[in-house]
């Protein structure tokens, strides 16, 4: 099983982001489960917690639903993701042959802990499930450029990645792929095995 990571940032990107959901629908199933950043609905959690200094756990929590929200969106664009919400969900729909998407509202939480805070994103988000489901890989993809062979220490202090993710990453039983939202045709050879 691979966890693909779409970063928030291609939900504003009309070209790119359908693109992905086809390419991740035809030949993520049976072994793909998506996971997407909180994209707008996100930034408009951390504006608001900056205008009015509520705790860091209500934003995680409305940021896990900001999570959600997008994950809804992605389904009714491409309603081949099927929306999975717990371990035995992302297997069901794998093992049916079809590609997951995961709608994280497991990871709301009503006492704070190392994970509630804007440390934590959903880059680690996706890799904390990657761990959890023992994953064969984990690729994230980005708006952004990503400096070719940059560890991910250099990726956490540059803000590509969140500042736990580096930390978290070591030791990972998996490979760790980040690639940019135009890199459509090395995802395509990944998934191919080429």
């Amino acid at each position: 099983m691979w966890i693909v990571k779409l970063g928030g940032s291609l939900a504003a990107d009309a070209e790119a982001l359908p693109r992905w959901l086809d390419l991740l629908a035809q030949l993520g199933g049976g072994r793909v489960t998506v996971v997407c950043g909180g994209g707008a609905f996100a930034d408009e959690v951390r504006r608001s917690q900056q205008q009015w200094q509520f705790h860091d756990l209500a934003a995680h929590n409305m940021a896990i639903l900001a999570m959600a929200q997008l994950a809804y969106q992605l389904n009714a664009m491409n309603p081949a993701l099927r929306l999975t919400s717990s371990k035995t969900d992302i297997h069901r729909v794998l093992h049916k042959g079809q590609t997951a998407l995961w709608l994280p509202l497991e990871l709301q939480r009503d006492t704070p802990d190392a994970q509630t805070n804007w440390d934590f994103t959903s880059d680690s988000i996706a890799l904390d499930l990657a761990k959890r489901l023992n994953a064969e890989r984990l690729v994230v993809i980005k708006s952004c450029v990503i400096p070719p062979q940059a560890p991910l220490a250099q990726l956490s202090d540059q803000g590509i990645v969140d500042r736990h993710f580096a930390d978290a990453a070591e030791g990972a039983a998996f490979p760790i792929s980040l690639l940019h939202k135009d890199d459509l045709d090395e995802m395509r050879a990944l998934l191919f095995g080429v």
